[in-house]
């Protein structure tokens, strides 16, 4: 069998880009009373999110680019589903300066092509399959850990861990690799504040990956890497360059979403012992839970768009070239959509409404797998944790960030095994 190929750490091996979040994502408690007072001045107001709460601008971003925020559902929704007007081409400066030519900076036609060869992989039919054979085996080998002991930290020991696991089994990636490869696939990101770090992670796990799909094409297997060289629609194959740029997003885009999303459905079950009884004596809540906690702070809360041309919305005038912040947290809370949307309530109605894997053409592609994941370990953890309650020898738990959200720790007790 062909030898793989090795991947090559940082230079500087001691820095850590999972301390470096606060400087991409921010700090805040709850960024949502600030976004609430914004939507009051209107559907859209021009201005940069990030600069309006406080954080480091996009280095990578167009300086004199003007800046709009779309704040209401309709105004979010409107832009995502008209992508002629609203294109994707505003994450060409930091999506694509990270990942190379990436599907997401792309618009249709182009867009449209590759899509359809990326989503005969992703069908929910064959993203079910996962469930057993990837998803279940990553999960079960980390609670073995901390099972036994009575208490664990959800995050650092499992929520943190599992998704990322479940994309190295999917690529078939050997173990000893999977830190450096969450380390690069991190540090790309840092390309919006510290853009040295970001393009030397980013050329790291550029030269790394065409060495992988020449090993897979050579030697195929029925892991993912396999699957997207192997598939084709109408005798059109996804192109090398896509390919790598997808393999360098994928930990980000699927990994860190759903860390994030599982993270906070077990956050708030938490501090809301009735719903977490409900849902453990009737799992059939479970999946309008995920869409519930998806909506009430979903782990992306804002995505970008590129004005094509001079439009307008709700009577604001936008000029082409600007670049739109579609706030996706500020559609979720959106009381013209969500009666009373500052309380979570997993039997919402019409929860799985929310915006957090977009809408549209581009709304996300992994999010069958996403569901699939969290429904597997919100299960394992209900199932293998008895008694599960928020440890009171800890601080509780706090959902952090203004751009991604997320709690930094999870403190829970339990009925040891």
């Amino acid at each position: 069998m062909t030898a793989l190929p090795k991947l090559r750490d940082l230079e500087d091996a001691s820095f850590n880009p999972f301390m470096e979040e606060r400087l991409l994502f921010g700090d805040h408690d709850d960024p949502y009373p600030m976004i609430a007072e914004l939507r009051q001045q209107g559907s859209v107001v021009p201005g940069d999110y990030r600069e309006y709460m406080g954080l480091y601008p996009d280095l990578t971003m167009p300086s004199d680019a003007p800046h709009y925020m779309l704040l209401s559902y309709e105004a979010c929704n409107k832009a995502l589903m008209t992508p002629a007007v609203f294109s994707n081409a505003a994450y060409v400066f930091n999506l694509g300066a990270s990942f190379g030519r990436s599907v997401s900076t792309m618009d249709a036609p182009e867009h449209t092509r590759y899509r359809r060869i990326f989503q005969k992989v992703f069908l929910p039919q064959f993203v079910r399959e996962w469930g057993g054979s990837v998803v279940d085996p990553v999960v079960n080998d980390l609670m073995e850990a901390f099972i036994h002991e009575g208490k664990a930290d959800l995050v650092s020991q499992f929520t943190l861990l599992y998704p990322f696991g479940v994309i190295y089994k999917q690529l078939a990636l050997p173990t000893e690799e999977g830190r450096v490869f969450h380390k690069l696939a991190v540090a790309q990101t840092m390309i919006m504040a510290v853009r040295e770090i970001g393009e030397e992670a980013s050329a790291k796990l550029g030269e790394y990956f065409p060495k992988l799909i020449d090993q897979r094409r050579a030697e195929p297997g029925d892991d993912l890497v396999s699957l997207l060289v192997q598939a084709e629609v109408d005798g059109e194959y996804l192109p090398e360059d896509v390919l790598v740029s997808f393999f360098r997003q994928l930990i980000n885009a699927a990994g860190d979403t759903t860390y994030r999303g599982t993270s906070v459905l077990l956050t708030k079950l938490l501090q809301h012992p009735d719903q977490l009884e409900l849902l453990r004596n009737d799992r059939s809540l479970l999946p309008n839970a995920i869409e519930e906690a998806l909506r009430f702070d979903g782990p992306v809360l804002a995505q970008s768009r590129w004005a094509t041309v001079d439009t307008e919305i709700d009577g604001v005038k936008i000029p082409a070239g600007a670049i739109i912040d579609v706030i996706a947290g500020a559609a979720n809370r959106d009381p013209a959509k969500f009666p009373d949307p500052d309380r979570f309530d997993i039997r919402r109605q019409n929860a799985n409404r929310h915006l957090s894997f977009a809408s549209g053409p581009h709304i996300c592609i992994g999010q069958h797998l996403a569901r699939v994941e969290m429904t597997r370990a919100i299960n394992a953890i209900l199932d293998k944790l008895p008694n599960l309650r928020l440890d009171p020898a800890c601080p509780p738990p706090q959902l952090k960030g203004a751009m991604m959200r997320v709690p930094h720790r999870l403190d829970v007790v339990f009925d040891p095994s």
